[in-house]
């Protein structure tokens, strides 16, 4: 069952990423980068600053910060656990995939920046939602995007990405309810 599994992953990946061309590539690479972000992470900042206040801003800066280690350091434990090789990694695919990425990196189950990108478009979203009812809808298109992009780029198999929306939604999730109590207890 779970060899079958794996081949279905094997097979998903290697159809989605030949989709890509080298008139994509560039963008996809922007899209992976995690620098990329930063201004739409000091947006949202900015916004939860604007509805909160700043006393709230820093207890959320704490708790984002907790939060992406957590999925980050969780991510890791996940891939030195089950030691799965990235698809650039696997000789037996090297002929058949189109790897882009700067670096391939050694295990990728599951996905780091799924993981991170969902948690914060979830986190944020949440805690948004009363002043901006769309917001996490834009921010889980996002989040998808980020998490596609892995897959373009040659890094991360197409159940690394589900596991790692998950495990970041799940995340994200309980982080906006840790802090909705926090805020609500300091408030």
């Amino acid at each position: 069952m779970i060899d079958q599994l794996i081949e279905y992953d094997k097979t998903l990946f290697i159809f989605l990423n030949n989709l890509g061309s080298p008139t994509w590539d560039n963008f996809w690479l922007i899209i992976t980068n995690t620098y990329t972000f930063i201004p739409l992470y000091a947006l949202l900042l900015f916004l939860i600053y604007k509805k909160f206040d700043l006393k709230s801003l820093l207890i959320f800066v704490v708790i984002i910060a907790l939060m992406i280690t957590f999925t980050d350091q969780v991510t890791n434990i996940f891939k030195r656990t089950f030691e799965r090789p990235r698809p650039c990694g696997e000789e037996s695919l090297m002929g058949q995939i189109r790897f882009i990425a700067v670096r391939c990196g050694k295990y990728g189950f599951f996905s780091g920046h799924s993981a991170n990108s969902m948690a914060a478009a979830v986190f944020a979203g949440l805690t948004l939602k009363t002043y901006y009812k769309n917001l996490i809808f834009m921010l889980l298109f996002w989040s998808a995007l980020v998490a596609y992009s892995r897959i373009y780029v040659g890094v991360h198999y197409p159940l690394d990405i589900i596991c790692g929306l998950t495990f970041g939604a799940l995340s994200g999730f309980a982080f906006y309810k840790l802090g909705k109590f926090i805020i609500a207890k300091v408030a």
